[in-house]
């Protein structure tokens, strides 16, 4: 069976190969279609842009198994952002670095004194018959003071998760695996579809 993924993010794509490693899927993503152009995300909450982007692949793809993944940074001192605008909270082509860059100064000019955050993930899963299944992750912690570490992504290098003192980024691919947002709604999917 085909598994189409709603990215042409190549580091997330590798981290669902990872965690799925399941032999009933042949997994491709976005990136490998020529005639894809992926589609404004408009919705108000992680699981509507989600949403979007698996329905929109699902019109492409009509007899696949469709997923796609919106996932961000919550920041408790910055009132919940950057949140669904994770990606490009520092403009809209905004790079990893950038979008780190503004979390910091943020929290910085807001003397934020909390710095409690959370990684939100939601799936949303479309399968064959057009069925949707959704699916969601919460990994808990705080932002670090400074960037650290150079595995992973994103924010990863500047989020603590709760109960540790490294940074996700400073983590291995496989130690992150384990506990990441993704993962744990990944976990659930694999749950549900392979009883």
């Amino acid at each position: 069976m085909e598994l189409w993924v709603a990215t042409a993010n190549s580091h997330k794509l590798e981290e669902i190969r990872h965690i799925l490693n399941n032999h009933t899927f042949e997994i491709h993503s976005t990136a490998e279609l020529e005639y894809y152009t992926s589609p404004l995300e408009t919705g108000k909450t992680f699981t509507e842009n989600a949403r979007i982007k698996a329905k929109t692949l699902k019109a492409v793809k009509l007899n696949a198994w469709i997923l796609a993944d919106d996932s961000g940074l919550e920041v408790e001192g910055l009132n919940n952002m950057p949140g669904v605008h994770s990606a490009r909270y520092a403009g809209e082509k905004a790079r990893d670095s950038e979008n780190t860059a503004k979390s910091l100064k943020m929290m910085s000019l807001l003397s934020a004194t909390y710095r409690k955050a959370q990684f939100r993930c939601c799936l949303v899963l479309i399968d064959p018959n057009g069925h949707e299944h959704i699916f969601e992750g919460i990994l808990l912690g705080e932002i670090s003071r400074q960037q650290r570490g150079q595995n992973g992504f994103g924010y990863d290098n500047i989020f603590i998760p709760q109960g540790g003192n490294k940074t996700l980024a400073e983590l291995t691919p496989a130690e992150k695996n384990k506990i990441s947002h993704r993962a744990q709604a990944l976990r659930k999917l694999k749950e549900q579809l392979f009883k």
